[in-house]
């Protein structure tokens, strides 16, 4: 199990980064690449760890769960935003550089792509997958923690700071919700899906 766990992080480390690497993500697109990549991940975690699904129920609870958590998500990244400027320089270019990536894309599409697969690929993988198992592995506490770091660093090839510590913290509050709250999964990943399409295209943090 662990050598599939291994595999499977390797291979998204090596996505993420010829992803956003400056020396690699201008000869790729980064919005096909990203939804080929999360859903080879998503299915890699079905094909090693089939079942999945049984911990998804989109019940009416966990649909107002996951709009609760992304609109709450959403303002702690409102406040960061604005913490994060009053203390570094570099905040605001970083962040614009992310909002970048979006230029010249239908926001119509990359709607579609953030809410249909990217956000929800992710959510199978990082937490449906990896965390579970190695909580398993070790224990509930250890697989959150461990978890939540790799997910943060697979970013860091971006070499964006903003882009790193955003992925830390959403992955603290994802991470954490599947550690206490396992039963509501379905909600940890609607608010994933609806919070990437919140803060990158319907209400941007400018």
């Amino acid at each position: 199990m662990m050598r599939r766990v291994t595999f499977t992080i390797i291979l998204a480390a090596v996505l993420w980064t010829t992803m956003f690497s400056p020396w690699t993500a201008p000869h790729v697109n980064l919005w096909w690449m990203m939804t080929a990549s999360a859903c080879t991940l998503s299915i890699c975690a079905t094909m090693f760890a089939p079942g999945w699904w049984k911990r998804v129920h989109f019940t009416p609870a966990n649909i107002l769960w996951g709009i609760v958590i992304a609109v709450a998500l959403w303002g702690v990244f409102w406040v960061g935003d604005k913490l994060s400027q009053l203390m570094f320089d570099f905040a605001r270019p970083q962040v614009d550089t992310i909002y970048g990536m979006k230029d010249g894309q239908s926001p119509w599409l990359l709607t579609a792509l953030m809410l249909f697969l990217i956000g929800p690929a992710e959510e199978i993988f990082w937490r449906g997958y990896v965390q579970e198992n190695l909580s398993r592995k070790w224990n509930a506490n250890k697989g959150f923690i461990v978890t939540t770091l790799i997910y943060a660093l697979v970013h860091a090839g971006s070499l964006n700071f903003m882009l790193t510590m955003a992925a830390l913290v959403a992955g603290v509050v994802w991470g954490a919700l599947y550690r206490f709250f396992p039963k509501y999964f379905a909600a940890i990943i609607i608010s994933h899906a609806l919070w990437d399409v919140a803060v990158f295209i319907w209400f941007p943090i400018m």
